[in-house]
Protein backbone atom coordinates (compact mmCIF):
# COMPACT_ATOMS: atom_id res chain seq x y z
CA UNK A 1 0.00 0.00 0.00
CA UNK A 2 1.38 3.55 -0.88
CA UNK A 3 2.26 5.74 1.87
CA UNK A 4 -0.60 8.20 0.15
CA UNK A 5 -2.92 5.71 0.41
CA UNK A 6 -2.14 4.54 3.96
CA UNK A 7 -2.60 8.23 5.11
CA UNK A 8 -6.23 8.68 3.69
CA UNK A 9 -7.18 5.35 5.47
CA UNK A 10 -5.69 6.55 8.91
CA UNK A 11 -7.73 9.87 8.27
CA UNK A 12 -11.08 8.23 7.10
CA UNK A 13 -10.44 5.67 10.32
CA UNK A 14 -9.78 8.49 12.44
CA UNK A 15 -13.31 10.07 10.76
CA UNK A 16 -14.64 7.00 11.98
CA UNK A 17 -13.62 6.78 15.53
CA UNK A 18 -14.79 10.32 16.08
CA UNK A 19 -17.61 10.29 14.40
CA UNK A 20 -18.72 6.74 17.08
CA UNK A 21 -17.48 8.46 19.62
CA UNK A 22 -19.89 11.21 19.54
CA UNK A 23 -22.76 9.33 18.67
CA UNK A 24 -22.10 6.89 21.09
CA UNK A 25 -21.70 9.63 24.29
CA UNK A 26 -25.02 10.83 23.07
CA UNK A 27 -26.61 7.66 22.88
CA UNK A 28 -24.93 6.40 26.49
CA UNK A 29 -26.30 9.83 28.10
CA UNK A 30 -30.15 9.29 26.02
CA UNK A 31 -29.74 5.62 27.50
CA UNK A 32 -27.23 5.40 29.94
CA UNK A 33 -27.04 1.53 30.91
CA UNK A 34 -28.26 1.25 34.82
CA UNK A 35 -29.17 4.75 34.86
CA UNK A 36 -27.89 7.98 34.71
CA UNK A 37 -27.07 8.13 38.64
CA UNK A 38 -24.88 4.69 38.12
CA UNK A 39 -22.57 6.81 35.93
CA UNK A 40 -22.27 10.14 37.47
CA UNK A 41 -19.35 11.12 40.02
CA UNK A 42 -18.56 14.64 41.98
CA UNK A 43 -16.23 16.30 41.04
CA UNK A 44 -13.51 18.96 42.77
CA UNK A 45 -16.05 21.56 42.45
CA UNK A 46 -18.58 19.78 43.17
CA UNK A 47 -20.51 19.42 40.16
CA UNK A 48 -21.51 16.21 38.37
CA UNK A 49 -19.49 14.76 35.75
CA UNK A 50 -19.96 11.27 34.11
CA UNK A 51 -17.72 8.51 33.36
CA UNK A 52 -19.90 7.59 30.00
CA UNK A 53 -17.39 9.10 28.16
CA UNK A 54 -15.17 6.11 29.05
CA UNK A 55 -17.32 3.48 26.73
CA UNK A 56 -17.79 5.81 24.03
CA UNK A 57 -14.24 6.47 23.66
CA UNK A 58 -13.75 2.89 23.65
CA UNK A 59 -16.50 2.18 20.90
CA UNK A 60 -15.39 4.73 19.03
CA UNK A 61 -11.67 3.95 18.85
CA UNK A 62 -12.77 0.13 18.33
CA UNK A 63 -15.06 1.34 15.39
CA UNK A 64 -12.11 3.17 13.70
CA UNK A 65 -9.74 0.27 14.01
CA UNK A 66 -12.07 -2.06 12.41
CA UNK A 67 -12.91 0.51 9.67
CA UNK A 68 -9.09 0.64 8.88
CA UNK A 69 -8.59 -2.92 8.75
CA UNK A 70 -11.60 -3.07 6.32
CA UNK A 71 -10.19 -0.04 3.94
CA UNK A 72 -7.15 -2.62 3.77
CA UNK A 73 -4.34 -0.07 5.95
CA UNK A 74 -4.28 -3.04 8.81
CA UNK A 75 -3.94 -6.54 8.60
CA UNK A 76 -6.90 -8.09 10.46
CA UNK A 77 -4.64 -9.80 12.74
CA UNK A 78 -3.48 -6.39 14.14
CA UNK A 79 -6.73 -5.11 14.06
CA UNK A 80 -8.12 -7.94 15.75
CA UNK A 81 -5.41 -7.49 18.68
CA UNK A 82 -5.73 -3.97 19.09
CA UNK A 83 -9.88 -4.39 19.27
CA UNK A 84 -9.53 -7.24 21.92
CA UNK A 85 -7.28 -5.04 23.78
CA UNK A 86 -9.46 -2.53 24.23
CA UNK A 87 -12.18 -4.11 24.83
CA UNK A 88 -10.62 -5.75 27.37
CA UNK A 89 -9.48 -2.96 29.05
CA UNK A 90 -12.62 -1.39 28.40
CA UNK A 91 -14.84 -3.87 30.14
CA UNK A 92 -12.76 -4.68 33.14
CA UNK A 93 -12.14 -0.94 33.82
CA UNK A 94 -15.82 -0.61 33.52
CA UNK A 95 -16.07 -3.09 36.43
CA UNK A 96 -14.00 -1.57 38.20
CA UNK A 97 -15.41 2.12 38.03
CA UNK A 98 -18.80 0.85 38.63
CA UNK A 99 -18.15 -1.80 41.75
CA UNK A 100 -15.21 -0.80 43.00
CA UNK A 101 -14.67 1.03 46.47
CA UNK A 102 -11.58 2.85 45.91
CA UNK A 103 -10.54 1.58 49.24
CA UNK A 104 -6.79 0.43 47.83
CA UNK A 105 -4.58 1.91 45.13
CA UNK A 106 -1.92 1.01 43.05
CA UNK A 107 -0.34 -2.06 42.66
CA UNK A 108 0.81 -1.94 46.33
CA UNK A 109 -2.31 -1.75 47.60
CA UNK A 110 -4.63 -4.22 45.73
CA UNK A 111 -1.76 -7.13 45.91
CA UNK A 112 -1.37 -5.93 49.82
CA UNK A 113 -5.39 -7.10 49.81
CA UNK A 114 -4.59 -10.01 48.50
CA UNK A 115 -2.11 -11.31 50.74
CA UNK A 116 -4.96 -10.78 53.06
CA UNK A 117 -7.08 -13.14 51.18
CA UNK A 118 -9.33 -10.24 50.05
CA UNK A 119 -9.91 -9.71 46.30
CA UNK A 120 -10.42 -6.11 45.43
CA UNK A 121 -12.20 -4.81 42.25
CA UNK A 122 -8.53 -3.38 41.31
CA UNK A 123 -6.86 -6.75 41.31
CA UNK A 124 -9.54 -8.59 39.11
CA UNK A 125 -9.01 -5.70 36.90
CA UNK A 126 -5.46 -6.00 36.63
CA UNK A 127 -5.71 -9.66 36.16
CA UNK A 128 -8.24 -9.34 33.34
CA UNK A 129 -6.73 -6.37 31.67
CA UNK A 130 -3.07 -8.59 31.66
CA UNK A 131 -4.91 -11.54 30.29
CA UNK A 132 -6.53 -9.93 27.51
CA UNK A 133 -3.28 -8.20 26.80
CA UNK A 134 -1.76 -11.53 26.32
CA UNK A 135 -4.19 -12.69 23.94
CA UNK A 136 -3.82 -9.40 21.65
CA UNK A 137 0.29 -10.00 22.04
CA UNK A 138 -1.11 -13.90 20.42
CA UNK A 139 -3.12 -12.06 18.03
CA UNK A 140 -0.80 -10.06 16.73
CA UNK A 141 1.87 -12.84 16.11
CA UNK A 142 5.38 -13.00 16.38
CA UNK A 143 7.76 -15.04 18.24
CA UNK A 144 7.40 -15.70 21.83
CA UNK A 145 9.91 -12.81 22.92
CA UNK A 146 7.30 -10.56 20.97
CA UNK A 147 4.28 -12.40 22.52
CA UNK A 148 5.30 -11.03 25.71
CA UNK A 149 7.38 -7.70 24.94
CA UNK A 150 3.93 -6.68 23.17
CA UNK A 151 1.42 -8.12 25.65
CA UNK A 152 3.65 -5.81 28.49
CA UNK A 153 2.68 -2.95 26.32
CA UNK A 154 -1.27 -3.23 25.96
CA UNK A 155 -1.24 -4.40 29.92
CA UNK A 156 0.96 -2.01 30.85
CA UNK A 157 -0.32 1.59 28.41
CA UNK A 158 -3.90 0.76 29.95
CA UNK A 159 -2.57 0.86 33.75
CA UNK A 160 -0.04 3.55 33.45
CA UNK A 161 -2.85 5.70 30.87
CA UNK A 162 -5.26 5.67 33.96
CA UNK A 163 -2.54 6.64 36.24
CA UNK A 164 -2.65 10.31 34.77
CA UNK A 165 -6.78 10.39 34.45
CA UNK A 166 -6.63 12.70 37.59
CA UNK A 167 -7.26 16.26 35.79
CA UNK A 168 -8.98 17.39 33.49
CA UNK A 169 -7.84 16.31 29.73
CA UNK A 170 -4.57 15.04 31.86
CA UNK A 171 -4.96 11.77 30.21
CA UNK A 172 -6.01 12.41 26.74
CA UNK A 173 -3.08 14.98 26.49
CA UNK A 174 -0.52 12.42 27.62
CA UNK A 175 -2.07 9.74 25.21
CA UNK A 176 -1.55 12.53 22.41
CA UNK A 177 2.05 12.85 23.08
CA UNK A 178 2.33 8.89 23.39
CA UNK A 179 0.67 8.70 20.01
CA UNK A 180 3.20 10.57 18.54
CA UNK A 181 5.79 8.84 20.17
CA UNK A 182 5.27 5.78 18.87
CA UNK A 183 4.84 7.40 15.00
CA UNK A 184 7.99 8.75 15.22
CA UNK A 185 9.40 5.74 16.16
CA UNK A 186 8.38 3.83 12.83
CA UNK A 187 6.84 0.43 12.40
CA UNK A 188 7.07 -2.23 10.00
CA UNK A 189 3.76 -2.39 10.83
CA UNK A 190 1.94 0.53 10.65
CA UNK A 191 2.20 1.94 14.16
CA UNK A 192 2.03 5.15 13.21
CA UNK A 193 -1.55 5.03 11.20
CA UNK A 194 -2.65 2.82 14.20
CA UNK A 195 -2.76 5.34 16.76
CA UNK A 196 -4.90 7.11 14.38
CA UNK A 197 -8.14 5.90 15.68
CA UNK A 198 -8.11 5.41 19.65
CA UNK A 199 -6.83 9.03 19.41
CA UNK A 200 -9.68 10.83 17.47
CA UNK A 201 -12.13 8.73 19.46
CA UNK A 202 -10.57 10.41 22.85
CA UNK A 203 -10.36 14.01 20.46
CA UNK A 204 -13.85 13.83 19.70
CA UNK A 205 -14.77 14.05 23.17
CA UNK A 206 -12.18 15.97 24.62
CA UNK A 207 -13.61 19.07 24.59
CA UNK A 208 -16.06 18.07 27.16
CA UNK A 209 -13.33 16.18 29.58
CA UNK A 210 -11.49 18.96 29.26
CA UNK A 211 -14.68 20.96 30.14
CA UNK A 212 -15.25 19.14 33.18
CA UNK A 213 -18.40 17.67 32.21
CA UNK A 214 -17.12 14.48 32.11
CA UNK A 215 -14.17 11.71 32.49
CA UNK A 216 -12.46 8.82 30.93
CA UNK A 217 -12.38 7.09 34.37
CA UNK A 218 -10.77 3.37 34.76
CA UNK A 219 -12.58 2.52 31.19
CA UNK A 220 -11.87 4.95 28.73
CA UNK A 221 -8.01 5.46 30.17
CA UNK A 222 -7.91 1.59 30.53
CA UNK A 223 -9.00 0.87 26.83
CA UNK A 224 -7.20 4.12 25.31
CA UNK A 225 -3.87 2.92 27.01
CA UNK A 226 -4.36 -0.67 26.21
CA UNK A 227 -4.99 0.39 22.06
CA UNK A 228 -1.91 2.41 22.16
CA UNK A 229 0.31 -0.06 23.41
CA UNK A 230 -0.98 -2.74 21.15
CA UNK A 231 -1.08 -0.31 18.45
CA UNK A 232 3.24 -0.10 19.20
CA UNK A 233 3.31 -3.60 18.46
CA UNK A 234 4.30 -2.47 14.60
CA UNK A 235 7.55 -1.00 16.24
CA UNK A 236 11.16 -2.69 15.52
CA UNK A 237 11.94 -4.78 18.74
CA UNK A 238 14.67 -2.70 20.25
CA UNK A 239 12.22 0.65 20.13
CA UNK A 240 9.38 -1.75 21.50
CA UNK A 241 11.91 -2.83 24.88
CA UNK A 242 12.64 0.82 25.33
CA UNK A 243 9.37 1.73 25.59
CA UNK A 244 7.88 -1.18 27.51
CA UNK A 245 11.07 0.05 30.10
CA UNK A 246 9.75 3.40 30.23
CA UNK A 247 5.91 1.97 30.92
CA UNK A 248 7.65 0.13 33.91
CA UNK A 249 9.74 2.72 34.76
CA UNK A 250 6.44 4.86 35.30
CA UNK A 251 4.56 2.40 36.89
CA UNK A 252 7.12 1.81 39.41
CA UNK A 253 7.62 5.33 40.16
CA UNK A 254 4.09 5.81 40.59
CA UNK A 255 4.29 3.35 43.88
CA UNK A 256 6.64 6.15 45.31
CA UNK A 257 5.74 9.76 44.28
CA UNK A 258 3.18 11.87 42.82
CA UNK A 259 2.84 12.67 39.09
CA UNK A 260 0.57 15.24 40.10
CA UNK A 261 2.72 16.70 42.72
CA UNK A 262 5.79 16.48 40.49
CA UNK A 263 3.69 18.75 37.67
CA UNK A 264 2.47 21.21 39.51
CA UNK A 265 6.37 21.84 40.61
CA UNK A 266 7.51 21.51 36.97
CA UNK A 267 6.81 25.07 35.18
CA UNK A 268 6.65 23.26 31.70
CA UNK A 269 4.88 20.72 32.57
CA UNK A 270 2.35 22.39 34.64
CA UNK A 271 1.82 24.92 31.85
CA UNK A 272 0.99 22.02 29.82
CA UNK A 273 -1.66 20.53 32.28
CA UNK A 274 -3.34 23.23 32.32
CA UNK A 275 -3.64 24.51 29.19
CA UNK A 276 -7.08 24.50 27.89
CA UNK A 277 -8.78 24.31 31.27
CA UNK A 278 -11.58 26.32 32.04
CA UNK A 279 -9.81 27.37 35.61
CA UNK A 280 -6.34 26.92 36.96
CA UNK A 281 -4.90 24.28 39.66
CA UNK A 282 -2.95 24.62 43.22
CA UNK A 283 -1.95 27.34 44.72
CA UNK A 284 1.63 28.24 44.03
CA UNK A 285 0.21 28.30 39.85
CA UNK A 286 1.18 30.30 37.05
CA UNK A 287 -1.75 32.66 37.15
CA UNK A 288 -4.51 33.30 34.22
CA UNK A 289 -7.86 33.58 33.03
CA UNK A 290 -10.53 31.80 34.90
CA UNK A 291 -14.12 30.98 34.19
CA UNK A 292 -16.15 29.18 35.84
CA UNK A 293 -19.77 27.67 35.25
CA UNK A 294 -21.85 30.26 36.07
CA UNK A 295 -19.39 33.13 36.76
CA UNK A 296 -18.21 35.94 34.83
CA UNK A 297 -14.56 34.92 35.45
CA UNK A 298 -11.57 37.14 36.29
CA UNK A 299 -7.46 37.26 36.48
CA UNK A 300 -5.81 34.83 38.77
CA UNK A 301 -2.39 35.97 39.80
CA UNK A 302 0.54 33.79 40.15
CA UNK A 303 0.13 31.94 43.31
CA UNK A 304 -3.55 32.22 43.39
CA UNK A 305 -5.57 30.08 41.38
CA UNK A 306 -9.30 28.50 41.46
CA UNK A 307 -8.80 24.50 40.57
CA UNK A 308 -8.39 21.81 42.89
CA UNK A 309 -7.88 17.94 42.82
CA UNK A 310 -9.89 16.35 39.84
CA UNK A 311 -12.18 12.83 41.07
CA UNK A 312 -15.08 12.64 43.36
CA UNK A 313 -12.78 11.65 46.42
CA UNK A 314 -11.95 15.11 46.51
CA UNK A 315 -13.77 17.98 49.12
CA UNK A 316 -15.75 20.28 47.00
CA UNK A 317 -13.99 23.53 46.75
CA UNK A 318 -15.29 26.81 45.84
CA UNK A 319 -13.75 29.69 44.01
CA UNK A 320 -14.87 33.02 44.88
CA UNK A 321 -14.26 36.11 41.78
CA UNK A 322 -13.70 39.38 43.76
CA UNK A 323 -13.32 41.79 40.68
CA UNK A 324 -10.35 40.90 38.94
CA UNK A 325 -8.83 38.88 41.59
CA UNK A 326 -9.37 35.56 42.98
CA UNK A 327 -8.97 33.81 45.64
CA UNK A 328 -9.78 29.93 47.33
CA UNK A 329 -11.44 29.42 50.62
CA UNK A 330 -12.21 25.74 51.81
CA UNK A 331 -13.94 25.04 54.60
CA UNK A 332 -11.44 22.06 55.66
CA UNK A 333 -7.95 21.29 54.98
CA UNK A 334 -7.48 19.42 51.45
CA UNK A 335 -4.18 17.21 50.78
CA UNK A 336 -3.74 18.13 47.37
CA UNK A 337 -1.96 14.42 46.50
CA UNK A 338 -4.98 12.78 44.25
CA UNK A 339 -5.90 9.85 46.61
CA UNK A 340 -5.21 7.49 43.10
CA UNK A 341 -1.79 8.38 43.20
Amino acid sequence: MSRARGLIAAAAAGATAAGAARLAYAALNQWPPAGTKTWSRTNHRGEPITLLEGPAVAVGAIAGVLAQAGLGSRSARSAAAMAVAGAGAAAFGAYDDLAGSGDRRGFRGHFGALRHGEVTTGTVKLGGIGVTGIVSAALAGGSPADVIINAGLAAGGANLLNLFDLRPGRAIKVAVASGALISAGGSRGGSGAGVAAPLAAALALFPDDLGERAMLGDCGANALGAMLGAAAAGLPRSARIALLAGITGLTAASEQVSFTKVIERTPALRWLDMLGRPQGGTKGGLGGWVSPKGGPGGWVPPGETAGGVWGESSPPRQAQFDGARTTLRSAEHTDLTPPEE
